[in-house]
This record gives C-alpha cells, structure tokens and sequence, in this order.
C-alpha cells in the first residue's frame, strides 16, 4: 500500500468532492447482443465537472493545499487534468499556470483558458511539461499539482471505485484506461479494499503500452516515444508511486489499437449518444475486443472523459 493512499483517503477525499462535483450515473447498454452472456455498463464521467474524471483528483489535492498558506498553483497537462486543476484553483481563489504539450487539444486549452489559468505550451512528451512545471513552481512558490503520481490524486480518483460498487453491487469486472495510472491506482485500491473479488483490467492503446511492457518485463519501463489518437493516455511511463500500485492490484492489462478505440466512440455517440473522447472509449474498445474475457460476467468500463477535439472527432466521423 502506498503510503498516503488507502480505502481512508479515498473516502475523505469523497467527503470533500460531496456536493461540488456529479456522482456520475452507470449507463446500461442493451443495443448490443453481447456474446457469452457478457453485459456492460458504463461509469459516464464524460458527464462530470469539466468533461472528465480528473477533477475529483485535482480538486482533492487542491482542497487539502489550500488549508495552507499557497497562492497558486501549477501543473503539467495534456488537458483534462489542466482543466480540472484551473476549475478547483478558481473555485479556491488561487492562481493556476497549466504547462501543456504544443500538440495539445485546443479545445482543452481554451477550457482552461476560460476557468482563469495562464497556459503555457512546452515540448511534446509528459516529462518535457512535467519539468517545467515543476520548475515554474519554484520560481514563484506556487504549489505543484502532479497529473497521477501523488497520493491525493490518486485518493480522489478512486472515489469512482466506491461508487461503482455502491451503485451495481453485482460488478464483477471494472475495465479502466491508464495513462500515468493514477486513475486505475485510485480505483483499484478502493475496490480491492472491499471487494477483492471483482477484476480490475487496466486498458492501454497499443500505441502507448507502457504498463503492458513494464509488466512483461518486470520493471517500470520507460518508452522512447508514443503514437495513437488517445491524447489522454499517451504518457512515456507509470508514475513512480502507480507503478508498484499497478503491479499490485491490477489483475490483468489489455491493449486496444487507434482503429478499435475509433469504432468505440462511433458506437457510443451512434448507439448510446455518449460523447468520449478516445482515452475514455478505450474501455469499450477493450470489451468489444477483448470478448474471451467477459463471457458470463457483469462488467463495467470506465469513460473517462468526453473532452474530444472537434477536428479529431470529425476524421473519426
């Protein structure tokens, strides 16, 4: 156990997300005759405060900064997470720099814009922005939100878990997109914590697999480079704190290609009218795919997110 993060942190940080942000509804999907008796619902925090799941983590981290002296506060971000952190710093009345890659969503960008952070663009990959913005921090002593590798973050991201549970009680498999994992650390702690019965399968694009090949390798493994559409998934490596996390309580990793996410958010938008962007419908590609591992089981995937570019939803289309 990580110290900082258990099924404790996670239900404080649950106390204070209550009442500020959506407990977001599991959807049930009867479009589809799945096959062996499958059946898949969907956690939908593509309906949550600032289109995604990363608020519940930002908002966690800064409620606990803020019983502090700290002014500001900095991150590094492809999007969501930047968005999510300029919300709960403006809902706290503290400045907020976001640092994100020049490949970033401007639409992603234009929502932290308007939630009162200051942008600004740095490199291409998670570490080049991470160093910056942890630079940016000392210069100006503002406070550092990480994106995953904290256990804050991490703590207010498994608040989902509690609610999946509490919400369908029969679940018996949770399939949850990794990025810098701690989404799936939060999540996997809380459910392992009271229901070590149910799966947890952390999803990848294969285009970013770097849980998928530390596992197979035995060590954290930083890749030389990433390339899918999933902008939100793509990071270089697990963080050093969801590393070990990831080993420990994940059950199984599963890797999806550019081309199954894309008919996963065709899907939702077409059959369900749910909006994901690719990092959130990884989770349905990986069931559609995937079908050998659901046979007879209840299965919920996590949508992590529906802050999906315009241009990038149009070449899906």
């Amino acid at each position: 156990m990580t110290e900082g993060l258990s099924l404790q942190t996670i239900a404080e940080a649950g106390d204070r997300l209550r009442g500020i942000i959506h407990r977001t509804p599991i959807v049930t999907t009867h479009s589809e005759p799945w096959p062996l008796g499958a059946e898949l619902r969907l956690k939908a925090e593509n309906f949550q405060v600032t289109g995604s799941f990363k608020i519940r983590g930002a908002f966690n981290k800064i409620a606990v900064l803020e019983q502090g002296s700290v002014q500001g506060v900095v991150t590094a971000s492809s999007g969501n997470h930047g968005q999510a952190v300029a919300w709960a710093a403006r809902h706290f009345g503290l400045a907020a720099i976001v640092v994100v890659p020049k490949t970033a969503p401007q639409s992603k960008i234009h929502a932290a814009q308007s939630y009162g952070a200051e942008v600004e663009y740095c490199g291409t990959t998670s570490q080049e922005r991470l160093e910056r913005a942890e630079l940016i921090a000392k210069e100006r002593g503002y406070a550092f939100v990480p994106p995953y590798d904290d256990p804050e973050v991490m703590s207010g991201q498994g608040t989902i878990g509690l609610e999946i549970v509490e919400d369908w009680p029969e679940v018996e498999v949770v399939l949850v997109p990794i990025g810098g994992g701690g989404l799936i650390s939060g999540i996997a702690t809380a459910i392992k914590s009271i229901r070590p019965d149910i799966l947890v399968i952390g999803v990848e694009a294969a285009g970013a697999a770097k849980a998928w090949t530390s596992r197979l390798r035995h060590q954290r493994i930083i890749l030389d480079h990433t390339d899918t559409i999933a902008d939100g998934i793509k990071t270089l490596a697990l963080g050093v704190l969801t590393y070990p996390i990831v080993e420990q309580s994940v059950d199984h990793l599963l890797t999806v290609n550019d081309a199954a996410i894309m008919q996963a958010v065709r899907w939702l938008l077409f059959r369900h009218k749910l909006l994901a962007e690719p990092s959130g419908a990884a989770t349905v590609a990986a069931f559609m795919t995937n079908p050998e591992w659901f046979s007879g089981r209840r299965a919920v995937a996590l949508l992590s997110g529906g802050n999906i570019d315009p241009n990038v939803l149009r070449s899906i289309l």
